[in-house]
This record gives structure tokens, C-alpha cells and sequence, in this order.
């Protein structure tokens, strides 16, 4: 009858949602309007549901790949040519970082809490 969601859950969807904004325009500077399309789902999903889907967490771990520059010197990626025309003195460079790690750090709540494993997999977005 009633759906029970995690703290760790809860918590990962609190900073989704109050973070919602910054995420996608880190999305859309980093990865373009396939990560944004994508970023907006993925939190709109997660969301919505009291736990996560194998989905969800491939997502995730795509999200936070993305707020970490994981391919930005894979010149086959779109990453690096967004990558190239960012100047890294902007201001806006440490937020996206500050939400790299806060993601990391409620991934890993997750994880610990529900026993899954968050590992990262070379999937790329669908254009």
C-alpha cells in the first residue's frame, strides 16, 4: 500500500531535485542537448520511484562521468569538443565540480545501503 524509500533514496532525491537547474546546465555545457534530454530524465525518473532501477544507476554513474570530464580526451566522444571551448577560470567550473562530488557521495549512500555495486560503463548517449 505504501511505498517505503530509503534515507540514502530520499537523500539522492532531495539534492537531485535542488540541484535540478545546475545539473542540466552541466549537462548541456558538457555533453550538449542528448546529456541534457538525458539528466532530465534521469532525475525525473528517480524522482518518482522509491528505489532505483538498473536504469537509474547506469544513469547515474553516466551523470557523474560526465561532471567528472571522464571523456574528454576521447576525441571519438561529443565530451571533448564541448569540453574544448570551456575556459576552465569560469566560475562556474567549481560548482560543477561541488556537484560531482556531492553525487558521488549520495551514490555511495545508495550503493552501501542497498547492497549494489554503481560501476561505470561505457554507454553512450542516444543521440
Amino acid at each position: 500500500m505504501f511505498d517505503i524509500i530509503n534515507s540514502s533514496h530520499a537523500d539522492l532525491q532531495t539534492f537531485l531535485w535542488d540541484n535540478f537547474e545546475g545539473l542540466q546546465n552541466a549537462s548541456l555545457l558538457l555533453g550538449g542537448r542528448p546529456a541534457l534530454s538525458a539528466t532530465k530524465s534521469l532525475i525525473a525518473d528517480i524522482c518518482s520511484k522509491p528505489e532505483l532501477t538498473r536504469r537509474d544507476q547506469i544513469g547515474l554513474v553516466r551523470l557523474h562521468e560526465l561532471l567528472t570530464l571522464e571523456y574528454v580526451h576521447d576525441f571519438d566522444r561529443p565530451e571533448s569538443a564541448y569540453f574544448a571551448v570551456i575556459d576552465p577560470a569560469e566560475p562556474y567550473i567549481e560548482e560543477i565540480c561541488l556537484l560531482a562530488d556531492q553525487l558521488a557521495d549520495r551514490m555511495t549512500a545508495v550503493a552501501q545501503a542497498s547492497g549494489m555495486e554503481m560501476e561505470a560503463q561505457e554507454v553512450p548517449y542516444a543521440v
